[in-house]
């Protein structure tokens, strides 16, 4: 890969969301060539991925846009590592090895899916007053999109959720970065992944971003807030 080769002597960084949006959209149009824009729909997952999915759409000038909400499962002693993931309904993904290696007791675990659920409803209730589903496309291809995954391990569910709900004919995931045993592991719940930057030498997806500042809620409802607006 073009970019794999320029990153061995000097690393790429995004210079924000909205960019690597732009650079992932170019990346995935040749696949999409064949596809009617109106049976394409991008998933962005709330927050950072709201962001490049919408711009990741408009960029394609693909109409129908949505979002999924996953939620991490978080390790007993590190809240910011992912032991696995849910959705609403309990689509699960759990890091097995990890779970085992830490010792993390099954109480814990069901303590923390409902914690997450809890979460989930929580950001389903601010954010869905703002945007009409498109679940009902039948026979669609879906692009999942994200602003990076570190392991997957959020994605993963998501996409069995998509596959499970909405029955795509063709699902694809498309990250701006993530490394290479993720990329792999995301290519196992799809038909295809893209991804611009696989990099070996991976810490964060934070690295790989000029500008990678937290995004809040309001930020994720002034684009629903926009998208709704226009589809009236």
């Amino acid at each position: 890969m073009l970019f794999e080769r320029f990153s061995r002597n000097f690393q790429l960084r995004f210079k924000n969301r909205s960019s690597a949006a732009n650079i992932l959209a170019d990346a995935t149009k040749p696949s999409l060539k064949k596809e009617s824009k109106e049976q394409i729909l991008v998933f962005g997952i709330p927050r950072g991925g709201v962001i490049t999915g919408d711009f990741f759409a408009r960029k394609l000038s693909i109409p129908n846009f949505d979002i999924v909400l996953p939620r991490k499962l978080t390790h007993p002693d590190n809240k910011e590592l992912a032991i696995g993931a849910i959705m609403e309904d309990g689509t699960t993904y759990l890091d097995q090895k990890r779970i085992t290696d830490s010792s993390i007791s099954l109480n814990y675990l069901e303590t923390e899916k409902l914690e997450q659920i809890a979460e989930i409803k929580r950001r389903k209730s601010l954010y869905r007053a703002h945007l009409k589903q498109n679940h009902a496309l039948s026979g669609a291809t879906i692009i999942l999109v994200d602003d990076g995954a570190a392991t997957g391990a959020t994605i993963i569910p998501a996409a069995r959720w998509i596959r499970k709900v909405c029955q795509p004919r063709n699902l694809i995931i498309a990250l701006p970065v993530a490394p290479k045993p993720t990329v792999r592991l995301l290519g196992r719940e799809c038909d295809s992944v893209e991804a611009i930057i696989t990099p070996s030498n991976f810490h964060s997806v934070g690295q790989y971003y000029e500008d990678f500042n937290p995004v809040t809620d309001e930020q994720v409802i002034e684009i629903l807030r926009v998208r709704n607006s226009a589809s009236k």
